[in-house]
């Protein structure tokens, strides 16, 4: 089974992938192959350089080719990323052309920053369920 996680809840990246998921996959008994991660709100502090948990996510994704993308306006609000929200204004309008947004510096090798439709593009058909944690 092809798995998809969405890592929304507070302490779900530090906790869950942390001492759940990422241990799990680095034995090789996780049980699924993980197509990637979707990052919001601070759960996106994970992917900065230096951080441990961020850095063997980095290392696990090199190795099995799996995306890390965190949500364009979460990595703005905390200095994550440079630019502008990626397909809506800022009063709240949607844009048919997306922005210009990138990872900040200090942000781990091969993070993507992006919204939904980045998200849609890069996962279809890739994937067999999605979780949410």
């Amino acid at each position: 089974m092809r798995v998809f996680y969405v890592v929304t809840t507070p302490r779900a990246a530090s906790y869950r992938l942390g001492q759940m998921v990422i241990p799990q996959m680095e034995a090789g008994t996780h049980g699924v192959e993980v197509v990637g991660f979707f990052f919001f709100d601070d759960n996106t502090l994970i992917l900065q350089k230096g951080n441990p948990i961020g850095e063997r996510l980095a290392r696990l994704a090199k190795e099995k080719g799996f995306l890390m993308m965190m949500c364009d306006g979460c990595a703005l609000e905390r200095g994550l990323a440079v630019g502008t929200l990626k397909w809506v204004t800022p009063d709240g309008q949607g844009l048919t052309e997306p922005n210009e947004v990138r990872p900040a510096d200090h942000v781990l090798e091969g993070v993507k920053v992006g919204c939904f439709p980045d998200l849609y593009r890069e996962i279809a058909g890739k994937v067999d369920a999605v979780v949410v944690l």
